[in-house]
């Protein structure tokens, strides 16, 4: 529409009527915008305190959605409460009271949970705070990662839960349809029942192996939004970003452990190159190739105050592992003004000490590029050399990776080959596009 036709529609419609609509257009639009943003934050707390009272997953994530359904109805017209989080509690709450009435069950559970709300029938009390926010959040992350679980159904359960992510977000994350993600979900919600999880915070050797598993699932949510493993696109920014607020709640949450800390700061660090890993066309570029003008510098600040708070926990004894080490690793990067600039020599004894840590092929790739920057491509394929090739099965980062040194050491041909094998086992359309241009190159240089 031309722009004098926009505004002569607009002068037309203005008047008493219009700008009353008009107001009650933005309010909806600021209520709606609140509603989402409380909903993402604090969705996690909410439905991990309502499993606290009601001892049901399922029956808590209900209330929780009830009470958004009447967030959605309400706050247009009445505005937003002063304490948002408190008014979606409080009305879940309320909800609980009356499914237990209405089923004439569990009487018990009624007047705990109406204890907790005020006595008289008015609206909640917007001042009140959410109780056991902490210990329920995390007591509700735990829960998600259950040893009863497979590593995909507790990231797909972890994301609903505690991230607050609906099915369909989650489906589009994982490249599967809603249909068969919801089907995940729900499995996972049966089997917790099935196996009588407890929704307790484990403790001593059980918690650090259940802690580990919680950290892992963080990760994975993050990788997969980082370099997707499937698919068209390069990256799946808002899953990388999502693993990132789950990694801060939960280094609030468990603020003693160092590898909180160190898995934070990772992700920060990593995460801050989100924007400099595509180019204009949507193609991947390389860590050296990127632009660090563009590198997140919010994000690296976060990561550095992550890790100096790793680092103080280590300074009392407390161990660390493998996030801590990583996170160091990224660090260096992030410090690097120039990929020039990059003190590879530290990195490579950083990768030293994490493969002594937490050994895997992974680590080993990793380690091999580190040692081939820093003391030459011939140390680089050495480390590769060690490695059984069988270890990564049909992963292309192998083939990739050994392309690289081969480049480096000036076997182009060599290097053009394993690029094209690399570039056939990929299942990321972007990755294949990026490979495929690295053998044509190393080719025409031959």
């Amino acid at each position: 529409m031309p722009e004098s036709t926009t505004a002569d529609a607009g002068s037309a419609a203005s008047g008493p009527d219009s700008a009353a609509d008009a107001g009650s257009a933005a309010s909806g639009s600021n209520s709606a915008e609140a509603i989402t943003a409380t909903w993402r934050a604090e969705s996690g707390r909410l439905v991990g305190a309502l499993t606290r009272m009601t001892r049901s997953i399922q029956l808590a994530e209900d209330l929780a959605q009830d009470a958004l359904v009447a967030a959605l109805e309400q706050w247009p017209e009445s505005g937003v409460p002063a304490n948002p989080a408190a008014w979606l509690m409080t009305t879940a709450k309320r909800r609980g009271v009356d499914h237990f009435r209405r089923a004439d069950t569990l009487r018990r559970k009624t007047e705990e949970i109406g204890r907790s709300l005020r006595e008289d029938d008015g609206m909640p009390d917007l001042d009140s705070q959410v109780d056991y926010i902490e210990d329920d959040a995390l007591r509700l992350i735990f829960l998600s990662c259950h040893p009863a679980l497979t590593p995909e159904s507790r990231a797909a359960l972890t994301l609903r839960v505690v991230g607050g992510l609906t099915t369909g977000e989650i489906a589009r994350g994982f490249l599967v349809p809603e249909k068969t993600m919801g089907q995940r979900i729900s499995r996972a919600k049966k089997t917790l029942t099935t196996a009588r999880a407890e929704f307790e915070l484990p403790t001593g050797e059980e918690r650090t192996r259940r802690l580990d598993d919680v950290m892992a699932v963080i990760y994975l949510i993050f990788t997969e939004g980082y370099s997707a493993a499937a698919g068209d696109d390069w990256m799946r920014p808002d899953l990388a970003r999502e693993g990132i607020r789950l990694a801060r709640m939960l280094a609030e949450l468990a603020p003693g452990d160092p590898e909180t800390h160190g898995l934070q700061a990772l992700l920060e660090f990593q995460g801050s190159r989100l924007d400099a890993r595509i180019d204009a066309a949507g193609l991947p570029v390389l860590l050296e190739q990127q632009d660090r003008a563009r590198w997140d510098r919010l994000l690296i600040r976060r990561g550095s105050a992550a890790l100096r708070r790793a680092e103080s926990l280590a300074a009392q004894g407390i161990p660390v592992g493998r996030y801590f080490l990583q996170a160091a690793i990224a660090a260096q990067h992030a410090a690097a003004p120039t990929a020039a600039e990059t003190d590879w020599p530290r990195i490579a004894r950083l990768y030293d000490a994490l493969a002594d840590a937490a050994p895997g092929p992974v680590v080993e790739v990793n380690r091999a590029v580190a040692h081939g920057r820093a003391f030459g491509a011939e140390a680089g394929l050495t480390v590769l050399d060690a490695l059984d090739p069988a270890a990564l099965g049909d992963s292309p980062l192998l083939p990739a990776v050994r392309a690289d040194l081969e480049q480096a050491a000036g076997r182009y041909a060599a290097a053009a080959d394993l690029f094209d094998e690399a570039a056939r086992r990929t299942r990321n359309a972007g990755e294949r596009t990026l490979l495929e241009r690295r053998a044509a190159a190393s080719r025409s240089t031959s």
